[in-house]
C-alpha cells in the first residue's frame, strides 16, 4: 500500500472541477504536486500526490478554513478492497501502521447512492470503533487527540482508509452541520446565514460578532429568510427590497422595510452586520461588500456570490482577489473567509469584517 499518497476531497455534487482546481493550486503552494481523479456528480475528488506521504504535507500544512470548494478532507493510501465476512479484520491489518486516534468518522458522499449507505456507515464504525480501542488505537491520550481516523465509503467492500487533524478538518461528519429548518421561517434560504455563522464565527464571539439587540441591514432581503434569522437573534434590521416582506416579521416590532435598490441603499449610520443575498453579478457583489466596509457603513458584511454556469472557480478567485486589493489598497487590516456552504447552489458565502 502506498502510505498517505492521496486526497479524498468531498465537495457538492457538480463542483467537483472546481475542488480539483482549488486543491491543486493550495497544494502547489506548500511544495505539493499531484493530478486529481473525478466524475461529474460524484460529490468528490481524489489528488494523487507525486510522492509517498505528501497527502499528510497538504493536511497538516494548508489551512482547511481557507478552502472554498473542498467540504472535507481525508489523507489516505490506496482503495481498500475488502471481504465482506471479514472488513473489521482486514481493516485492522491496514491501521496497524496508523497513529494513534482520537476518534473514528465513517463518512460517505453525499449523492443519492452515497446517502443509501449511512446505515451501514453508522453501523460498521460502531463496531469498527470498539474493536479500535480494545486495540489500543483510539485513545484519549494527549498524543492522540488532534488525529482522526476517517473512513470514506464508495460500498460495503470498497473503502479509503485514512486521517485528517482535528484541528484542521471539517468540525462535522461530510463537512455537514446538522441545521433544522426553523417552520416560522418565511423561506428555506434562512439556513444559509445559519451555517454561516457556523462556519465562520467561533461559537464563543457570537454574542460579540452577532450582538443581540444589535442593529444589521439586509440586502435584497424578501421575502425574510435571513432577515429572520438576524431578529431571531434580536437584531433591528433594516430589510431592503422592493419586494414584500414577511407579515410576521414586520409585526415583529424589529424590522424597518426600505422599498429600495439594494445596490444604492445607504444606511444611516454604521451598523453591526450587513447581509446580502442578492442574485446578481458577482463581481459587482463583491464590490458592494468592500464599499460597504471601506465606507464605514458597517463592521461586518455576510454575502453571497451568485457565480456564472463556467469558470466557477476562476470567477471566485477574480472576486475575493478585488476585495483583498481594495482593502490593501486601503490599508486596513481584515478578514476575509469564503466557504461553499450545504445549502447554498451555484453561489459561495463570504464573510468580510475589519480587524
Amino acid at each position: 500500500m502506498s502510505e498517505f499518497c492521496r486526497l479524498v476531497l468531498q465537495c457538492r455534487p457538480g463542483f467537483e472541477k472546481e475542488a480539483a482546481a482549488e486543491i491543486t493550486d493550495r497544494a502547489a503552494e506548500v511544495g505539493v504536486y499531484g493530478y486529481c481523479q473525478l466524475k461529474p456528480h460524484d460529490g468528490y475528488v481524489l489528488f494523487t500526490c507525486q510522492q509517498d506521504g505528501d497527502a499528510r504535507v497538504v493536511v497538516d500544512k494548508v489551512d482547511f478554513r481557507s478552502l472554498i470548494f473542498v467540504r472535507q478532507w481525508t489523507a489516505c493510501g490506496d482503495l481498500q478492497v475488502l471481504d465482506a465476512n471479514d472488513r473489521i479484520g482486514q481493516l485492522s491489518e491496514v491501521l496497524d501502521g496508523y497513529p494513534e486516534c482520537v476518534e473514528l468518522w465513517v463518512e460517505q458522499p453525499d449523492t443519492t447512492e452515497g446517502r443509501e449507505l449511512g446505515t451501514f456507515c453508522r453501523k460498521f464504525g460502531s463496531a469498527l470503533a470498539q474493536h479500535m480501542r480494545k486495540k489500543g488505537k483510539l485513545s484519549k491520550r494527549k498524543e492522540a487527540r488532534n488525529t482522526r481516523l476517517q473512513l470514506f465509503v464508495l460500498s460495503g467492500s470498497e473503502i479509503y482508509v485514512g486521517i485528517a487533524p482535528v484541528n484542521n478538518s471539517a468540525p462535522w461528519l461530510m463537512g455537514i452541520p446538522r441545521l433544522k429548518f426553523p417552520k416560522q421561517a418565511p423561506s428555506r434560504s434562512t439556513l444559509k446565514l445559519e451555517e454561516a455563522w457556523h462556519w465562520f464565527i467561533p461559537s464563543a464571539k457570537w454574542d460579540e460578532r452577532i450582538p443581540l439587540g444589535g442593529s444589521a441591514v439586509d440586502l435584497g432581503a424578501a421575502p425574510g429568510g435571513w432577515t429572520w434569522q438576524l431578529v431571531n437573534r434580536s437584531m433591528f434590521v433594516t430589510a431592503v427590497d422592493n419586494g414584500p416582506m414577511n407579515d410576521d416579521l414586520m409585526e415583529s416590532g424589529q424590522v424597518i422595510h426600505a422599498e429600495e435598490d439594494a445596490y444604492q441603499f445607504v444606511p444611516d449610520k454604521t451598523v453591526d452586520l450587513m447581509v446580502c443575498d442578492v442574485v446578481e453579478k458577482p463581481i459587482r457583489t463583491a464590490a458592494l461588500a468592500s464599499d460597504w466596509l471601506l465606507n464605514g457603513y458597517c463592521r461586518e458584511a455576510i454575502f453571497n456570490l451568485k457565480l456564472p454556469m463556467k469558470q466557477r472557480y476562476q470567477e471566485t478567485v477574480g472576486c475575493l482577489n478585488l476585495i483583498s486589493d481594495r482593502m490593501t489598497e486601503a490599508g486596513v487590516a481584515y478578514e476575509l473567509r469564503t466557504k461553499q456552504l450545504y445549502h447554498d447552489r451555484e453561489e459561495v458565502t463570504c464573510s468580510l469584517r475589519l480587524l
